[in-house]
């Protein structure tokens, strides 16, 4: 004969199994990126670690966390796009698109061996939202050759194709998260890294690929060097300002990132806000190589 088990005892089993279905359920939505618990970047005070850096890591080091406003972002008007790595966690990009966002980079690398974990889903996620989109390399001039990273970057992400929503890609070269500002290398051994960079990935792509760096690293650690003026398109960094300071050759910026600290429907917490220094055409023409 089976067990005698009272009702109240059966209802405590099955208050228990609701209650450790409904804590299943979060955690599930927590480790997915569905919920709203996404992981944040470092605190400023805190490392970073290898792989993990992101646009603009370093130019918090220079220009400190810096807030435009709180979380508003400081001009909206013109062509505008974000920039995201794994640190946004899932991204709603339809939302994204309704938002007026018209562009947006990711992370697909880092040094030789880093893939950023969330770049497929942004990669392909963007796309299909309709959104014209591109990948970026984290440079690390301390771990190898520029000729390596940019053949690491072409095969891991920043190919290009004439299909009119693919940008090329983005070499970010930035105040050092891990150390010395300038990696360790003279100004002269900058200038061939980065050139080695920009030869390699052209030569994989076709495409000139774009520099993101701030006015005050590039002017540092390249000694205002004016080699790439007439060859990368510009994206410069400088936040919570009316009017970028643009380094050294550079005649103007293509790409402005104004904020680390806006926000945009479908991300959830701070995203990096940017615009485009021209109309919706020209970024449609630099996408196909037509500009």
């Amino acid at each position: 004969m089976p067990a005698y088990r009272s009702p109240s005892r059966r209802l405590r089993r099955s208050r228990g199994a609701l209650l450790a279905g409904a804590l299943a359920s979060t955690a599930a939505l927590i480790l997915t990126g569905t919920g709203t618990a996404v992981a944040a970047p470092p605190a400023p005070d805190e490392p970073v670690r290898s792989g993990h850096a992101w646009m603009g890591a370093g130019t918090r080091i220079e220009q400190g966390p810096a807030s435009t406003g709180g979380v508003t972002p400081m001009d909206t008007s013109g062509v505008q796009g974000i920039d995201v790595s794994h640190w946004q966690g899932a991204i709603n990009w339809g939302s994204v698109k309704a938002a007026g966002i018209d562009f947006a980079y990711m992370k697909a690398t880092e040094g030789t061996t880093y893939k950023d974990s969330r770049f497929s889903a942004n990669y392909t996620g963007s796309y299909n939202a309709g959104l014209i989109r591109g990948a970026y390399h984290f440079a690390r001039p301390d771990v190898s050759n520029g000729a390596t990273q940019a053949n690491y970057f072409a095969s891991g992400g920043g190919g290009w194709s004439k299909d009119g929503k693919t940008l090329p890609g983005v070499l970010d070269i930035e105040h050092n998260p891990y150390g010395a500002m300038c990696y360790g290398l003279s100004t002269t051994q900058m200038r061939t890294w980065i050139n080695d960079f920009y030869n390699t990935y052209k030569a994989r792509t076709t495409r000139d690929a774009v520099i993101y760096t701030t006015a005050n690293w590039w002017n540092t650690c390249t000694g205002s060097w004016t080699g790439m003026a007439a060859k990368s398109p510009l994206w410069v960094a400088h936040w919570g300002t009316s009017s970028p300071n643009i380094p050294s050759g550079f005649p103007t910026w293509t790409i402005w990132q104004y904020s680390a600290t806006g926000r945009v429907a479908g991300v959830s917490g701070d995203v990096d806000r940017n615009k485009f220094n021209g109309s919706l055409a020209r970024l449609q023409a630099l996408a196909n190589n037509t500009a």
